[in-house]
Formats: structure tokens, sequence, C-alpha cells
């Protein structure tokens, strides 16, 4: 008799538990229904993407002198730097330079360490295709100018939706100590 009472108490004090935990997590979905979605149409509406945001790679054809800082620094040796020695003005002679976007893994050190800052990184990041050999972009490839989000005028930024409000923008950055004062609850 003794231990089916022990059982019961067990067995209710689990239950109570369990209707505390359902409780929780009711209340973080009650908070989070009275906010407006953050849902984004993707090809109309595009963001903005962060200041130090590592895209695609422009390459400047005429500030390269070959050193060859870039390959050395990848991690996975991944730029290909072909060059010449020029006899007659005794300096390296840059042949071509591409860059295999399938296989980058965008990390920066050959932007960060090129001596002549001929690399840098763009806001570009629709790089996708169908075939994966598209994305072995030589000098010329690397050389365009960067597509602008903020330029194109068919697109909407987020900044510029009108579903989206300041307001509501602060709160979605603040939801960060929002939701973990909630998990102390």
């Amino acid at each position: 008799m003794f231990s089916m009472v022990t059982g019961f108490i067990d067995y209710s004090q689990r239950a109570i538990q369990a209707a505390r935990y359902i409780g929780q997590g009711f209340m973080v979905t009650l908070y989070h229904m009275n906010r407006l979605p953050m849902t984004i149409q993707y090809p109309y509406d595009k963001l903005i993407p962060s200041e130090r945001f590592r895209g695609r790679i422009h390459f400047e054809f005429d500030k390269c002198i070959a050193r060859e800082v870039c390959v050395r620094v990848c991690p996975i040796d991944l730029p290909v730097v072909d060059w010449n020695f020029g006899k007659y003005i005794r300096k390296k002679r840059l042949e071509n330079h591409s860059i295999d976007f399938g296989i980058c893994i965008f990390c920066g050190n050959c932007v960060e360490y090129c001596p002549t800052n001929c690399l840098s990184m763009t806001e570009e990041y629709e790089l996708s295709t169908y075939d994966r050999h598209e994305l072995n972009y030589d000098q010329i490839a690397l050389g365009r100018s960067p597509i602008s989000v903020i330029g194109d005028p068919t697109i909407r930024t987020i900044f510029s939706s009108t579903f989206l409000s300041e307001r509501t923008m602060n709160r979605h950055i603040d939801s960060r100590t929002v939701t973990s004062s909630t998990n102390s609850i």
C-alpha cells in the first residue's frame, strides 16, 4: 500500500513538472504570436548584407604583382596564379588568375594578406548555377564589378519594404535578450 502511495505522489510530481514545461512553451508561443512575421519574399525582397560580409571575391588585374601570397595563405591552396618572368622588365608578369568558388570556403585570408589589395570581398552572394564548372572564375569574371543590392531598381530592399517598420526591426534585434530572459522562467 505504501509503494502505491509513493508511486502516486511520484506520478503527480512528474505530471505537474510536465504541465509546467508545457506552460512555459505555451508562454513563449503566445509571446511570439503578437509579433509581425519576419518572412522575406526572396527574389523580390533581399536583405542587405552586413558591413563585413564575405561574398564573391573581386580581383583587379592591374594591381596584382604575382607574389602568390594568396595561394600560400589559402587553407585549401585554391587560387591559381600563372605568371611569366619578363626578361626585359625583370619582374613577374601575371598571365592568369582564377578561383573556383565551388571549392572556396570564403575565409577571406587571401583578401586580408594581399600586399597590393588587388583582392576584395563583395556583397554578392548569389553564385548558384546548374553546372559546377561555371563556378571556376577566371580573371575576367573576377574583375567584373559586383552587383549591388541597393542599386538594383527592380528589387525592394528590406529597409524600404512597407511590411516592416523600424520598430519591428528594433524588436527583432533585441529579441536575443527577450528570449534569454524567457528561458530563465
